[in-house]
């Protein structure tokens, strides 16, 4: 198996009244090739007639969001033209490429009832070649993500992208990047492969497991050397829940100035210039 590294306590990092932990990147870790940034937001309970989600406009270049949503919902909207709410279950994937802006926040139904709410953002990295591709969204809710039972259903899958136990992801992505979550009930035992090589984002959402031999706990990153060739998780608690991804790391300078993510500094300036210029698109309310 993979031997494990280290194991990262994702950081406190409020965003105004969003309950938020930022487990990539953090003073101990700062990336995982190509993944690059994670928040978990929540898990809280917003009470009725709430202000929501605090993400109005705002622009990005060179890399792609990911967002689970695992409780509450997102209203998305961008500058390509796209708009959805995605509700409890559901994922969004932005490709964020050459530019465009977008906002999220709560649909009007839950700033008016309120209720619970938990989210997780990733972003992903794209390679050189891909940093000024078409920017794409797709909004899939719960029913539109393939799932599968495994070890006598003490596991289920929730296959986002690439291939998981013979399940394939919802989404086709750019880049050979394997994504998916996986609920567990008490001693609920997994084990998959994992090529040496490829860089392994492993991230405990609730509960606590015993992976590759380390125990982690809710709010922990888990990181991988690049040796073996399989990973095994088993839950030590009920309801454990696990954010799991692999890719092929690209090797390439990252060079990140707020919402931009590309290889080198003149590479931002000119996303600042493009972005002041109006070329990442024309945002309508």
């Amino acid at each position: 198996m993979h031997t494990v590294k280290a194991v990262h306590q994702a950081q406190n990092a409020p965003v105004g009244d969003l309950t938020t932990y930022r487990a990539l990147p953090t003073r101990s870790l700062p990336h995982l090739d190509p993944f690059l940034f994670l928040n978990h937001h929540g898990p809280q309970t917003y009470p009725a007639h709430n202000r929501g989600l605090p993400f109005g406009p705002h622009p990005h270049r060179g890399f792609e969001t990911v967002t689970f949503i695992l409780e509450g919902d997102i209203m998305h909207q961008d500058s390509g033209g796209h708009r959805s709410v995605i509700g409890p279950g559901g994922v969004q994937w932005m490709t964020a490429g050459r530019g465009l802006i977008h906002s999220e926040i709560s649909s009007d139904e839950f700033k008016q009832a309120g209720g619970p709410l938990e989210i997780l953002q990733l972003w992903i990295n794209l390679p050189a070649r891909l940093k000024l591709t078409e920017p794409h969204y797709i909004g899939l809710q719960e029913p539109q993500i393939p799932a599968a039972t495994l070890d006598e259903g003490r596991v289920v899958l929730h296959a986002v992208s690439g291939e998981w136990a013979g399940t394939a992801g919802a989404v086709r992505p750019l880049t050979d990047m394997a994504l998916a979550t996986f609920n567990f009930r008490q001693h609920g035992h997994l084990r998959l492969p994992v090529a040496a090589g490829r860089t392994i984002f492993c991230y405990v959402i609730r509960g606590r497991l015993r992976i590759n031999g380390r125990e982690a706990e809710a709010r922990q990153l888990v990181d991988f050397n690049y040796d073996g060739d399989a990973l095994e998780a088993q839950a030590l608690t009920d309801d454990a829940v696990l954010l799991l991804g692999h890719a092929a790391p690209f090797g390439e300078p990252i060079v990140a100035a707020g919402p931009f993510v590309m290889n080198s500094e003149a590479e931002i300036r000119q996303a600042y210039q493009d972005y002041q210029a109006g070329l990442f698109g024309t945002w309508a309310d």
